[in-house]
């Protein structure tokens, strides 16, 4: 069985008074976590031991009992009453930070070491503690409760003291078929999230060898991604090297231009101050707005590979260069996505013995009876075919032409497309 997890993120809608309140918590969580933070680089042997028996050993040196009264670094100094789910929430957050910055350490120390046996200077610099806290607070069970499917009910610290808070949810309802995890309190500028794991168990597929070698039925979804005019072009193919399908994703050249005037417009920006502030970001509503495009891209186009792989019936344009000697048929997008399902299928297929193998790139001698050479194809509607698409030395297999083909089409059928409005 195999395990797949992604993140579910959802826009609370609250009253201006519990912005404060979820401030207040993000503030006492980091608080606690770095104290705990503390306490490790007081006791790093902690760390030679599990999370679950780390977590142990923290509470035993910090949280005051009626078996332990006397702990040597109490936390009520810091904070008294924290419940128990958001002291231990806070213990693992800075269980992680400091297993990461004791690794980067121990890296760092080797690699200095390494230099100073081969009479080489040293000068990069050792990593430090954290001198900011800014984790999200993870809220475990006991900290909410009565989750649907538009609303939550959180307990909060509100600065004097803790209160069950109700807030709504707005965005994508959590999945029935999924496991989902401990929702943490996530701040995105002025705005409040709510950020829960979810995790799908699934049958795990057989590994690449094992469908090549033992299913002749099997299909290959090769993609071949890019930055120009086609996101990405991708190709079905079977396991003998028949091309089934090819679909190319575009809007790449529109992208590309509106990254390209919001880093204008930052220049723009720094030059009229010709200073950066230290430890400040610059321009950030221009660089959240391009994260935002990227990432929102980056969905779609997975979206729509997904989707052709799934059904591998789109159509195709007619192709632009055709040559026999090679099997290059396409652009050279195609043929990147072609060459790439190639040499999968060549890495595990073994040829028959007694039978000279048959080249997987070869196309059918029907379809391309009497070309000899590299040539022309014919006309695709009323664009003719240009120079720089024939097959030349500079125009090889797995190469990115900077240039539109008109090849370009969508999957009809999806309802989101690239198309924004900025």
């Amino acid at each position: 069985m195999a395990k797949a997890t992604t993140t579910l993120r959802q826009v609370l809608n609250y009253e201006p008074d519990h912005g404060a309140w979820f401030a207040a918590n993000h503030a006492l969580f980091n608080r606690v976590a770095s104290f705990y933070f503390d306490v490790i680089q007081a006791h790093e042997k902690v760390l030679d031991l599990s999370n679950k028996e780390a977590l142990t050993a923290l509470e035993m040196l910090t949280h005051t009992t009626q078996s332990n009264p006397n702990p040597i670094m109490p936390l009520e100094d810091l904070a008294e009453d924290l419940p128990a789910m958001f002291r231990r929430a806070a213990i693992n957050a800075a269980l992680g930070s400091a297993r990461s910055f004791y690794s980067h350490l121990s890296t760092w120390r080797k690699r200095k070491e390494k230099a100073e046996a081969k009479g080489k200077k040293f000068h990069e610099r050792p990593p430090v503690p954290p001198r900011t806290w800014n984790k999200s607070a993870t809220l475990y069970a006991g900290q909410w409760k009565q989750r649907t499917g538009s609303s939550i009910l959180l307990k909060v610290w509100t600065g004097t003291c803790w209160s069950w808070t109700k807030v709504r949810i707005t965005g994508r309802e959590l999945p029935d078929s999924v496991d989902a995890g401990s929702p943490q309190l996530v701040r995105r500028g002025n705005q409040w999230w709510l950020h829960t794991p979810i995790e799908k168990t699934f049958k795990s597929p057989p590994k690449i060898e094992k469908q090549v070698t033992t299913n002749a039925q099997t299909k290959i979804c090769a993609v071949d991604l890019n930055i120009h005019e086609h996101l990405a072009v991708c190709t079905i193919q079977t396991v003998e090297g028949s091309i089934l399908a090819t679909t190319f994703i575009g809007d790449g050249r529109r992208i590309s231009g509106f990254r390209k005037k919001l880093l204008g417009r930052i220049a723009r920006n720094r030059g009229k101050t010709g200073m950066i502030a230290e430890n400040e970001q610059d321009n950030a509503d221009l660089w959240r707005k391009m994260n935002n495009v990227d990432e929102h891209i980056a969905h779609l186009l997975s979206a729509r590979i997904v989707q052709f792989a799934k059904q591998h019936d789109a159509t195709t344009g007619a192709p632009l260069v055709a040559c026999t000697q090679c099997g290059m048929k396409g652009n050279a997008d195609r043929n990147a996505s072609l060459v790439i399902g190639q040499r999968l299928v060549e890495r595990y297929h073994k040829p028959s013995q007694g039978k000279p193998p048959t080249p997987l790139h070869a196309e059918r001698a029907e379809k391309s009876a009497g070309v000899e050479v590299c040539q022309d194809a014919k006309s695709v509607g009323t664009q003719p075919s240009t120079g720089s698409a024939r097959h030349a030395a500079l125009n090889e297999h797995g190469t990115t032409q900077d240039m539109s083909l008109g090849m370009d089409k969508h999957i009809s059928d999806i309802p989101c497309q690239l198309r924004f409005s900025f």
